[in-house]
């Protein structure tokens, strides 16, 4: 196997509680993703026996005001300790927090100059914790049209530009292909050109953000230049299911082949 799947607790399972969400993707031979830890019992998730593959990492701030600054480094170290709970190797960041309905905390689609210098020392100085704890974070790309309108640094253009910028080997793209076909398509060039900053990539199809296989991106392709560049890293699946969840999760499967073995 060239990589290996995961799968979003968050969005799966729905109406189960989240430690059996785990339990049920765990079963399926998949690696788990979680969002917010700090609204879970941690340790009854390690109970499951699941090996996860991230977590959001930080819980309040944004990469360039003064005041967020100190909040998403001050929670960046909190979920640094939480993730030691679960092992989860890779936290996830975006641009600025996100509140209710994935709207910014501090919307600020456009960014000068100064913001850009003072979000990639944040980025740093986040990079240098996850070292000292042995985890890297990982910068996601979002999209605006549709689900994070005013999010500043949204495009996969721009998280790349800040991970490559940054050049720290705990820092990574969390490329995420579901908002950036949204956002600026052209898929297979951003993973060629991404590839050595990639630190996980997320799937969903679009529109709908279902399971591969309902909308118009054509996965089987990307699986196949993934095969071809030689990607040992995870995909996860951050999608809702369509319909069943385990039929989601066996398409899922069928889009990315060579990734999994039941």
């Amino acid at each position: 196997m060239s990589y290996r799947l995961a799968a979003c607790a968050e969005m799966l399972y729905t109406d189960l509680p989240i430690a059996e969400r785990v339990r049920r993707i765990h079963e399926r031979g998949f690696l788990v993703e979680i969002w917010d830890w700090s609204t879970k019992d941690l340790a009854a998730l390690a109970a499951t026996g699941a090996e996860f593959s991230s977590m959001t990492g930080y819980l309040r701030g944004d990469l360039t005001t003064a005041e967020g600054r100190a909040a998403l480094l001050a929670t960046a170290g909190e979920s640094l300790r939480a993730a030691e709970v679960i092992d989860a190797p890779r936290l996830n960041l975006h641009g600025t927090g996100l509140g209710e309905g994935g709207l910014p905390v501090v919307p600020g689609a456009r960014v000068s100059g100064a913001d850009w210098v003072h979000a990639a020392d944040t980025l740093r100085r986040v990079a240098d914790l996850g070292a000292a704890a042995g985890r890297t974070f990982v910068l996601e790309n979002l999209n605006t049209a549709v689900d994070h309108p005013g999010t500043p640094f949204a495009r996969a253009a721009d998280t790349l530009a800040l991970v490559r910028g940054v050049d720290h080997p705990n820092l990574r793209l969390n490329l995420d292909l579901y908002h950036a076909q949204i956002g600026e398509g052209n898929l297979v060039e951003l993973v060629r050109e991404a590839l050595p900053w990639i630190g996980e990539i997320q799937v969903a199809d679009v529109p709908g953000r279902c399971e591969p296989g309902t909308g118009e991106i054509r996965y089987e392709a990307v699986a196949r230049v993934l095969r071809e560049v030689g990607y040992d890293g995870v995909v996860g699946m951050e999608a809702w299911a369509s319909g069943d969840a385990d039929a989601a999760l066996d398409a899922f499967a069928a889009a990315f082949p060579t990734a999994f073995a039941p």
